[in-house]
This record gives structure tokens, sequence and C-alpha cells, in this order.
């Protein structure tokens, strides 16, 4: 008990630093439901490292993976090892790493080095076959891998480093062909499960599950938006857009993995689907947000420069705070053909507690989405990139939207903006 306790403070206090949002204990604990003891060995112990985000390696693991790489430049290269260093040995043959290879993010950098604490901690308590498992259910999490050239999937590229150690290895499996290949077949089953189970939130059916967790990781890989109420308007879009993009250029179809007709086709055929729904509402939401947002920009801009989101918005992040009280000065308008009811009710009730994560809540949103519906929303974006690429000024910008439109959104502003008070009236009396 006293070797479990040392494990579970280590994973326990990785994942509870405060750079972590998504990536904490809870996601561990709820992708370990119903799973196996080997499963969840590696649940527990696959996000372990998170270098990028944490800024270098969690301080509770960093002895474990003393002398296993080397900073050069802005990359990490993998230091040789001995052959006798089961747990690097074995981790680079299930990742197919080299000594002096640089550790890519998307190759499963921070995959790797998580398998590596797991292994060099559970080596003295399983033997290689368990360890094996282990390991290779880690390296099955490393997301949205396409075909190689071969038109080999990633489980398929990772049943065949799989094999080719167990058939190297002096094990019991070495020399079985029976046995290895009932063993690739288990291990990499419950490897597609588990890496399955990690990206369930892309395909829950229930839509808030995905665009809830879109804010969570929003808000761990943006430092600045962890401070509610502080981070700036320009800042804010940016990393709205990042999060549009990354959303954009995300294939559902890799979402989820396969291995020898596991899951089903018809069951993969429902997750990609389901994934496509998901990414595609999350990415409807963020259109109304980056929407709102420009608009705002292009006022902060015109009435004194960048600015907290706050200023204009309202301080309505947190629990304990009452969401920003701009209704009053909304004036009901007619509304828009074709809006989605359900990204309308969720805009409606984002104020909830804990709802959706989102970092901004206004009344502003559903308001804007209301007049505007999905048509008059990408019109808005259409234009408001052009004032993002430097080639439309903010003036220019405003001057394009809709008069009755801007002149309600200014006098909400003014509500909770008295510094910016006196300019926004210059700019009401413009428009």
């Amino acid at each position: 008990m006293t070797e479990v306790e040392r494990m579970a403070l280590l994973v326990n206090q990785s994942m509870a630093a405060a750079t972590r949002v998504f990536h904490t204990d809870s996601h561990v604990f709820n992708l370990c439901r119903g799973l196996q003891p080997l499963q969840v060995l590696a649940a527990l112990f696959h996000d372990v490292v998170y270098y990028q985000i944490d800024g270098g390696f969690p301080a509770p693991a960093a002895q474990l993976l003393e002398g296993v790489t080397r900073a050069h430049r802005d990359a990490l290269l993998l230091e040789s090892f001995a052959p006798d260093d089961l747990a690097v040995a074995l981790c680079a043959d299930v990742f197919g790493f080299s000594p002096g290879q640089v550790l890519l993010l998307s190759a499963g950098m921070n995959e790797f080095l998580s398998a590596v604490v797991a292994a060099r901690l559970l080596q003295g308590h399983l033997d290689e076959p368990q360890l094996l498992a282990v390991v290779a259910c880690i390296a099955a999490t490393v997301p949205f891998r396409d075909q190689d050239a071969a038109g080999q999937t990633a489980a398929d590229t990772l049943a065949l480093r799989l094999r080719a150690r167990c058939q190297q290895s002096a094990t019991a499996l070495a020399g079985s062909n029976a046995a290895v290949d009932a063993f690739v077949k288990t291990v990499i089953t419950d490897a597609v499960t588990l890496a399955n189970q990690d990206v369930a939130g892309f395909t829950d059916p229930d839509v808030r599950h995905c665009l809830s967790n879109t804010w969570l990781l929003l808000k761990e890989s943006n430092p600045s938006l962890r401070q509610a109420g502080m981070f700036g308007v320009q800042e804010y879009r940016a990393a709205l857009q990042r999060a549009d993009t990354f959303l954009q250029q995300l294939n559902p179809a890799l979402i989820c993995q396969s291995y020898d007709s596991y899951p089903a086709a018809a069951v993969c055929r429902a997750l990609t689907l389901a994934a496509a729904r998901n990414i595609g509402f999350s990415r409807d939401y963020l259109a109304v947000e980056l929407s709102l947002i420009a608009i705002i920009e292009a006022l902060a801009l015109t009435t004194g420069g960048d600015c907290p989101a706050a200023l204009f918005l309202g301080e309505s992040h947190a629990a304990t705070n009452p969401p920003c009280q701009t209704d009053a000065a909304l004036p009901l308008l007619p509304a828009a053909a074709a809006v989605n009811a359900e990204l309308l009710a969720l805009l409606d009730n984002e104020h909830l507690p804990g709802a959706i994560n989102d970092l901004v809540r206004s009344p502003l949103k559903p308001w804007l989405y209301r007049l505007l519906g999905p048509a008059g929303i990408r019109q808005t974006l259409q234009q408001a990139r052009r004032m993002f690429q430097g080639t439309c000024t903010a003036p220019a910008f405003l001057q394009l939207q809709d008069r009755t439109l801007m002149l309600a959104i200014i006098r909400a502003c003014q509500h909770n903006a008295p510094s910016r008070h006196e300019a926004l009236a210059l700019l009401e009396n413009r428009i």
C-alpha cells in the first residue's frame, strides 16, 4: 500500500497543477469507468506528462525521466539508452522511437514520456506482457492520426510494433505465433477501447459535452485566459480563432480508431457522424462568439485601444458573480429566420454556472444570434476576418454593420464601460 500511495500521489500531483484545466484527475476518473485493470493503469498514467502546457516535466515525475531526453533548440531529443533499461527500451519499441530522434507532439511526445513514467513505476509489479499492454494502451491515446503512406492505420502500426517486440522478447510469448497473435489482438482491442473513450467528448450524444470540453481546452492552452476578467479582447479573439481553426481542420473520421473490425463498421460510422455534428455545432457556437468579440474589438480599438473583454461585456464569468445586466439596454428587434433552436437555447442559458464553461457570458450573444441568424453571423465573420488581417480598419468594419444593431450594442456597452462612455457616445453620434 505504501507503493500504491506513492504512485497515486505522483499521478494526482502531476495532474493537479495549476496549468491543467481539462487534463486533470477528473478526466482520468471519467476515463477509467468500465475499464479492465491494465486499461485502468494506462488511463491513470496517460496524461501525467503534458510538457508544453506544464512548461516542462511535472515535478513528481521529473526524476523518473532524468536522462531520457535532452533539450535541443526548441525540441526534445530521445537520448541513448541501455538495452537492459526495460522501461525506456520497451516504450521506444512500442512508440517506434529511436535514440537521437526529435520527439514531436503530434507523434506522441507526451504520451511516450507518460508511458516511460508508468513503465518505470510498474516494472517491478507487472510482467513484461502486462507492461507491454499498459504502454500500448497509452500509445493508442495519441489522437487524430491518419493512415501512413502504406495505408496502415495508427492501430495497425501499433499492432506491428507490438508483435515485433513480442517476437524479439525473451518472454513466454516469444516463439509461439498463436500466443502472440492472441495477445496482440487482445491488447490492441483494449487500446482502441481506451483511445476512443479518451476522445468520447467528440462523439457524445449531448453536444454540450463537446462544447464544454472545447472551452476547457481553450483555457488550458491559453494561460492568459485563466484569470477571469483580465484577458484582453484581442488575445481572447486570437484564442477563439485558433480553436476554430483546429476544429475546422479536424477530420471527424480520424477521431475514433478501429482494429480488425472492432468496433464494427456501423459503430464507427455512427461515431464519425456524431463527431461531425458536435464539431459543427461547436464551430457554430464559436462563430457567434467570434462575431460578437469582433464587434467589441472594433469598438475598443475605435474608442481608446485594446482592453480587458470584461470592460465592455461585464465581469460575469465567475459563478459567484451575476451575469452582466445589459438586458434592459437591448431592444426587441425582429428575429432572423432559420436560427438553430438548440444553439439559441444554449446561448440563452449560458449564464448558468458550469453549463458549458464559457469564458465570457453576455446577453449580447443570444440577442445577436437571434437578429442575425446563421447567414448574418457568417457574413459578419467574413467581414471581421478582413479586420483581423488588417485589410479593413475597425471604423470601416463598424460601418459595414447594421446601424440599429450597432447602436444597441454601443448603448449596452456603455452600461459596463464608464471609462469609455464619452468615446462610445461620440461613436454613437457618428453612426
